[in-house]
């Protein structure tokens, strides 16, 4: 149930983050790039690929780690911000390197995915709550 819940928090954060802030201040920002941030089939289709993966990697990620470090809201918050880092701070630091993302962008991005993670990882928690063996 968590992977369905998450399924469809993480698809409607993605998509609200992107519309509402990345999409609009990556075209602002690099406006001399042609077709910069496009939205078509292609894009959409990995996009699709890239928030399956997401959404495995926040929800099984946590489930392991509350298995193994047993499972607290304050556990799962530590969970979902090791997710994060291990996707989103990579990944926009070396957008950020290699000059394909400015500060604001990342200054905006990186606080909204936190907290997508984060709440991804309580939503793990809260239907592993039940489960004696993850409590911790």
């Amino acid at each position: 149930m968590a992977l369905f819940v998450n399924f469809v928090w993480i698809n409607a954060s993605e998509v609200f983050r992107y519309f509402a802030f990345v999409m609009p201040m990556m075209r602002e920002a690099f406006s001399v790039v042609p077709d910069v941030a496009p939205m078509n089939v292609p894009v959409f289709l990995i996009w699709g690929v890239w928030d399956t993966i997401l959404v495995i990697a926040a929800t099984l990620l946590p489930w392991m780690a509350m298995r193994v470090f047993g499972a607290s809201f304050a556990r799962a918050v530590l969970y979902g911000t090791g997710v994060w880092f291990a996707v989103f701070v990579i990944l926009w630091l070396g957008l950020y390197n290699m000059n394909l993302a400015t500060l604001p962008v990342l200054f905006t991005a990186l606080p909204l995915a936190w907290l997508e993670m984060v709440v991804a990882s309580v939503v793990v928690w809260w239907f592993a709550g039940s489960n004696p063996e993850m409590s911790g």
